[in-house]
């Protein structure tokens, strides 16, 4: 492809991307004089694709709004990762979605070449990806719904139904959407319960929007939020280890649910809730750092326990 022909599909990329580009910047980036550029937007105007120009300290080019451009071009490694990306998203729980799935795959078969159709194919032949958890169903327009308002910072009225099966109609402001080990959540403030709250989105029995609008706190973090209120539901053993290591590593050793970690003095602190000590034992006993249990006293017992049993197996051997 010549160089002037790639260039005028690279401008065409960069007016589809926003709304107004300026022709001092267009042509820095496509490393022409403004005489070139405007030759390169008569070229596209000559193609059918209607250009606006306005003057001005705000001014330069835009495709006019809602004009149907024709198919966008995708390098070898776009397509790699539009495909792996459809892969990935079987795995959220949209049961609804997948015929989209489907047919948006359907779609780039039919216009990519044969050397991309092929790439595209061999990716559901030799990639595999493992959830660690088969993902909940969830109702695709309440995700849809959800997505709308935390981006519009509008709040929402949701049928809620908790474990026990009991229905509580609330307002909500939605400030985050997070999908973790199967499951969909909606983290925000909950106006029933006056406090930030998580909620499983299969458990939404319905959602609508609202007028009143909401700020969301600056530096809010919905997956921080979400594994912390998980990690700390009371349980029947409150759990603290210190850890004589720094943050980094204990993250990296420690699986991501298994408590909240806090920098402290003398190390790291784990903050943790079970119902079964085992398996927080087990994590435990694997760690390359030493650490000191604060309690519960039985959790000790725990290490003891398994720590003998692996030098039995390693004195057998």
């Amino acid at each position: 492809m010549s160089q002037p022909t790639t260039r005028v599909l690279q401008l065409l990329e960069m007016l589809q991307a926003r709304e107004v580009s300026g022709g001092a910047e267009l042509a820095r980036a496509l490393e022409v004089d403004r005489r070139t550029l405007r030759r390169y937007i008569v070229m596209l105007e000559e193609l059918g694709i209607p250009i606006v120009t306005s003057q001005g300290r705000y001014g330069g080019y835009q495709v006019v709004p809602g004009f149907k451009l024709p198919p966008m071009i995708f390098s070898d490694d776009e397509a790699l990762a539009l495909a792996v990306g459809l892969m990935a998203a079987r795995g959220l729980g949209l049961a609804e979605s997948m015929p989209a799935l489907a047919t948006a795959r359907a779609k780039l078969e039919r216009v990519f070449p044969a050397k991309l159709k092929s790439r595209l194919r061999a990716v559901d032949e030799s990639v595999a990806l493992e959830h660690t958890r088969p993902a909940t169903l969830i109702d695709q327009q309440v995700l849809g719904l959800l997505c709308g308002a935390t981006q519009e910072r509008r709040r929402v009225r949701m049928a809620y139904q908790s474990r026990s099966d009991e229905q509580t109609e609330r307002e909500f402001d939605p400030y985050g959407l997070v999908f973790r080990a199967g499951r969909w959540y909606i983290v925000g403030w909950c106006h029933l319960r006056r406090g930030l709250r998580s909620f499983r989105l299969d458990r939404v029995a319905s959602a609508s929007s609202l007028t009143a609008a909401f700020e969301r706190p600056a530096g809010f973090d919905a997956l921080a939020y979400l594994k912390s209120s998980i990690a700390m539901i009371p349980r029947a053993h409150s759990v603290e280890v210190l850890l004589e290591t720094d943050l980094a590593s204990a993250q990296k050793w420690l699986v991501p649910y298994v408590g909240v970690l806090e920098c402290v003095d003398d190390g790291v602190l784990l903050r943790a809730q079970a119902d079964n000590l085992d398996w927080i034992a087990r994590e435990l006993t694997r760690l390359p750092f030493d650490f000191r249990i604060r309690s519960p006293a039985k959790l000790r017992a725990e290490v003891a326990s398994i720590s003998r049993r692996l030098e039995r197996l390693a004195a057998a051997r």
